[in-house]
């Protein structure tokens, strides 16, 4: 039997290469561009078309290597393909809205019937409103160079480190996640300022579902508690809820596209988009070992833990808008001066 370092070594260098190998391909042939093209607009922070395949490439090689090396989880790894085939159509000639969440519904829906936890059914219900809203989260934040790709890198990778070496390893699952970072890992060579690629929504509906599934899934195993998956993929939760959250009580139109995330505020307020790449890193990496070294200690502590970090995150948060006005009150300033 195969040494699990071993296999856990083959995933990661086969989900990277592969992913990257196919995102350069699809860059020399020219079908990057003919499958599907960001075209920037005054919601974006680019200025030049960019293909929108990433998924072509981070999406496959993953569920490939899940239905290889962590059986277990074909079913999360199926679904996530079924979303990438909806989200395809969806970047190449626009879905309505009602269809795509009805695919992303009915994807949580499956995962958590095939899968159910031991808690009442409201409590399922819940949970399955808090996954597709995590399907989405990653489209959202799928707007600077290197950070959607790292997102996926250093959350995936959180699981994996705590699936393997956490006090209830499962090997099945650490897999699944090593393939997942991997894959973004190959994406991410290409995507880091100044980005080649973007990650599309192809990659990035997938992504956010298996984001959630494995969260769930490791939580139904007693690998981890409920919040871990949660304070892993933190940073971003906070940025897509908190803005929202900000942009409908002020009565604003929260399904159109805007440049109001704190991520979009640090690139616009002169950090640019590999500065605030790195911050994210730092921020996310923060948030892994915190969750990772917290799973050893008692229930409450790791909950007290738990709050403790958001609340680092909504200080963080403060900061960035802070910042942000000031930017606007010197724009303002300096537009003064030229009147």
């Amino acid at each position: 039997m195969m040494d699990p370092r071993w296999m856990f070594g083959i995933v990661a260098v086969a989900g990277t290469l592969a992913s990257f190998a196919i995102l350069r391909f699809l860059l020399a042939t020219g079908l990057a561009w003919r499958l599907a093209t960001d075209t920037p607009n005054d919601r974006s922070l680019h200025t030049k078309p960019v293909p929108r395949v990433g998924g072509w490439a981070v999406v496959p090689v993953a569920c490939l290597l899940i239905g290889i090396a962590a059986p277990r989880l074909w079913l999360a790894a199926a679904l996530a393909l079924a979303l990438a085939v909806v989200s395809q159509i969806d970047d190449r000639r626009g879905l309505p809205a009602r269809v795509r969440f009805a695919a992303h519904i009915a994807a949580v829906a499956i995962f958590i019937v095939a899968q159910p936890a031991g808690v009442p059914v409201w409590a399922l219900i819940v949970l399955g409103v808090l996954l597709v809203w995590l399907v989405n989260l990653y489209n959202f934040m799928d707007g600077s160079d290197g950070l959607a790709g790292g997102m996926a890198l250093f959350g995936f990778g959180g699981y994996a480190i705590a699936a393997s070496l956490g006090p209830h390893p499962d090997q099945q699952l650490a897999l699944a996640a090593t393939a997942i970072a991997a894959s973004a890992l190959g994406f991410l060579f290409l995507n880091f300022h100044p980005a080649r690629v973007f990650l599309g929504d192809a990659g990035s509906i997938p992504l956010g579902f298996l984001a959630g599934a494995l969260g769930y899934w490791g939580w139904t195993q007693s690998v981890w508690p409920i919040w871990f998956p949660a304070v892993v993929f933190l940073p971003f939760i906070a940025d897509a809820s908190v803005t929202l959250l900000k942009r409908a009580l002020r009565g604003e139109k929260v399904w159109l596209a805007h440049r109001e995330h704190y991520y979009q505020r640090m690139v616009r307020s002169g950090m640019g988009h590999a500065v605030t790449a790195r911050i994210w890193y730092a921020i996310m990496a923060a948030g892994v070992l915190i969750a990772a070294f917290t799973l050893a200690l008692q229930p409450m502590i790791q909950w007290c833990i738990a709050i403790a970090w958001s609340a680092v995150l909504l200080l963080a948060g403060v900061g960035i808008d802070r910042r942000w006005h000031r930017h606007l009150a010197r724009m303002n300033n300096a537009e003064g001066i030229r009147k």
